[in-house]
């Protein structure tokens, strides 16, 4: 150490010590009511940090089976719309078809049975001239309405007339309907599919024109006197009529659709809305936690440093003046040694430097403890770091660290010099260590924006991921000689220039340490 350096830690030592007592009661004072401040508020959030987080979570929870519930219970609303449509527009179809049945009835007994009655004296089927009279009435009624097939029934059940001509004269094809109404005399509706298609295709593929089929079974009646009502009249046979109804159907299912794709869009709609705002509230829950979580430590932080102020203003008084008389005595009776080799040379150079030593620990103390406010003048960056590694240029040479710069010129703030210049050193002399050998420092500096960002980068193992949280933690150190306290005096200095101080593990390896700075 040059004699600038051992002069200028003299005064320091003297200052401090001329200081100590007036700076042992004050600190005393403010540690006390700082320590009791701080501990009877910092238990509460350490003891009540999980609940934020569980509220938040069965919030979170809540909130998805709300929107679960909502999108079921959407869901089956728009089933039960549907199908009630459906039964809507069947009945419809329904009603239709009695009329088509009624005006059959009436065609036939008006246009058929009494013109035939009076020609023929009886109604004989088997005659082809009358097979052919009804034949043209039924074709006349039903031309157009999609009839896939219509049969007439006597009351014995056998066909006495079919669209279908192989089926006249057969009583096998007689069905339970066809007895109930020749019974009772009521008519009878039924939907069916003609053909076998799953039932799920229904509502993947509309139905093919003669798929879905509306058969009914109506009384045929004839009048007992001209003036009265045929549909109040005499059972006389019974008509089957195979109504294609596949168009129909397929408006029905495409209305269906159409329901329930509404109501899922609706509520799918719901459930984004709701999922950006569980999302939203996701996120400022996250950040108060963070926020918590942060206070609590720096709470923790204030709660050391309070104590550690009362600590380091008695070690100040008791040992920063013997030590440094021992040190300056060590110092002067080296120098009138002259030689460093003899026996009481080498004793004297121990003392020298491990006071030297103890001495800087004092100082890290009492940097941490009471850290002193920044000058605010103009500094430019690249002289700051220019500066560091010139200082630093054996080291990296003696280790075979090669330096890399891209440091803009220009780059100007407001702080103080000496503090940031201390700050920098450290960070630099941290990634020396970390490379304990050959490697690559990168030191980099540029604007963005209104912030200048300063990034320090070394090749060595990187940051151990298990302890990457409490590196500015004060007290921490994983080197086997110092206090900890370095990164905690830097990450200060860095935030009392209104800056902040990063330390992570970089993409291309090894560890970096991000600063940023506000610009002037």
């Amino acid at each position: 150490m040059s004699d600038r350096d051992l002069s200028s830690e003299r005064a320091h030592g003297a200052a401090s010590g001329s200081g100590s007592r007036a700076t042992a009661s004050a600190s005393g004072a403010s540690g006390a009511s700082a320590t009791s401040g701080v501990s009877g508020v910092s238990g509460q959030p350490a003891g009540h940090s999980d609940l934020p987080s569980s509220s938040y979570s069965t919030a979170k929870y809540l909130s998805w089976g709300s929107l679960a519930l909502t999108f079921l219970a959407g869901l089956a609303l728009s089933i039960v719309i549907a199908n009630q449509a459906r039964q809507t527009l069947l009945a419809k179809q329904q009603e239709f078809g009695l009329l088509l049945a009624q005006n059959l009835n009436h065609q036939i007994y008006r246009r058929f049975i009494l013109p035939t009655l009076v020609g023929f004296g009886r109604v004989e089927l088997r005659d082809a001239t009358q097979y052919e009279r009804l034949e043209s009435v039924i074709n006349s009624t039903i031309h157009g309405l999609n009839m896939l097939e219509l049969r007439i029934y006597d009351l014995d059940g056998v066909i006495s007339y079919s669209t279908e001509a192989e089926h006249v004269g057969r009583q096998d094809l007689m069905t339970q309907d066809v007895r109930r109404v020749a019974d009772r005399g009521e008519p009878i509706f039924a939907v069916g599919k003609r053909e076998d298609v799953p039932i799920w295709s229904e509502w993947i593929m509309p139905p093919k024109p003669g798929q879905v089929v509306m058969k009914m079974t109506y009384p045929l009646r004839v009048a007992t006197d001209l003036g009265d009502d045929v549909h109040n009249g005499t059972l006389v046979g019974v008509l089957e009529i195979y109504q294609d109804i596949a168009g129909v159907y397929k408006t029905v299912i495409r209305f269906q659709w159409i329901i329930i794709l509404n109501s899922l869009g609706i509520s799918l709609l719901l459930f984004l809305v709701l999922l950006m705002l569980i999302r939203r509230v996701d996120k400022i829950s996250a950040q108060r936690l963070q926020e918590t979580q942060r206070l609590e430590r720096q709470l923790h932080q204030n709660e050391k440093l309070a104590s550690m102020g009362r600590m380091v203003a008695s070690i100040a008084h008791e040992i920063r003046n013997p030590l440094g008389i021992i040190r300056s005595s060590a110092e002067l009776l080296l120098k009138k040694q002259g030689d460093e080799n003899s026996l009481h040379g080498r004793i004297l150079k121990a003392i020298f430097d491990e006071s030297r030593r103890l001495s800087q620990i004092v100082s890290d103390f009492l940097d941490y403890a009471r850290p002193k406010a920044p000058r605010q003048e103009p500094v430019e960056l690249a002289t700051v770091l220019d500066q560091v590694l010139v200082f630093l240029e054996h080291e990296c040479r003696k280790c075979e660290v090669q330096v890399e710069r891209q440091v803009e010129r220009g780059l100007m703030l407001s702080g103080d010099k000496d503090l940031l210049y201390r700050a920098f050193y450290n960070i630099v002399s941290n990634g020396l260590q970390a490379m304990a050998g050959p490697g690559t420092l990168f030191v980099q500096a540029s604007r963005r924006g209104e912030t200048l960002e300063t990034v320090i980068r070394d090749t060595g193992p990187g940051i151990d991921a298990a302890i990457a949280d409490k590196l500015l933690d004060p007290f921490f150190t994983t080197k086997d000689h110092g206090t900890g306290l370095g990164l905690a005096i830097t990450n200060g200095i860095i935030q009392s220039h209104g800056g902040e101080l990063r330390l992570e593990n970089a993409p291309e390896g090894g560890a970096r340490a991000v600063v940023l700075l506000p610009a002037a």
